[in-house]
């Protein structure tokens, strides 16, 4: 066309491709957005340690895919909906002086468990670093979830004390 090109939708071909947009916008409105998960300021050793210890992380836990995080950071991972939530570099939990008695293993990994208000906070045990993992009672029993990040935790984070 002389001028430059025109275009002039096709009515029975716009009512389909609209159709598929707002499929497309309504999955997309449905599907979970970032979970936002509070940062820890470790040492900056302690940091980088966690940086590769959440790289290690699978890319799925139970049936849950990996999501982002709010902010997004190398120290917290989330997987599924509702989101289980894992934070490295954090600070032991209050109790855990006395978790000797209160540690138990899953698949070689030491660790301390608080009962929270919709789930379980786990918080790994005689090991370099703390990493905390807040489990949703939706996963009941939500100490199951801990055998798919043992490969993880055992290969980047070194035991220091065995849970006994």
């Amino acid at each position: 066309m002389p001028g430059g090109a025109h275009l002039k939708a096709h009515p029975r071909r716009l009512v389909p491709a609209l159709g598929l947009s707002l499929l497309l916008l309504g999955a997309a409105a449905c599907s979970p957005g970032p979970v936002g998960i509070a940062v820890p300021t470790p040492a900056p050793e302690v940091a980088s340690a966690c940086a590769s210890l959440i790289n290690a992380l699978p890319e799925r836990i139970t049936e849950g895919e990996r999501r982002e995080t709010d902010p997004v950071s190398p120290l917290t991972r989330a997987y599924g909906d509702p989101p289980i939530e894992l934070t490295c570099g954090v600070a032991p939990p209050a109790g855990m002086a006395e978790a000797a008695s209160q540690c138990f293993e899953v698949n070689g990994v030491g660790w301390y468990a608080q009962e929270a208000e919709n789930g379980v906070i786990f918080t790994t045990i005689g090991r370099k670093l703390y990493l905390e993992m807040a489990v949703p009672n939706a996963y009941s029993p939500e100490a199951n979830v801990l055998t798919d990040v043992a490969p993880a935790i055992k290969s980047q984070n070194p035991v220091i004390t065995p849970c006994t």
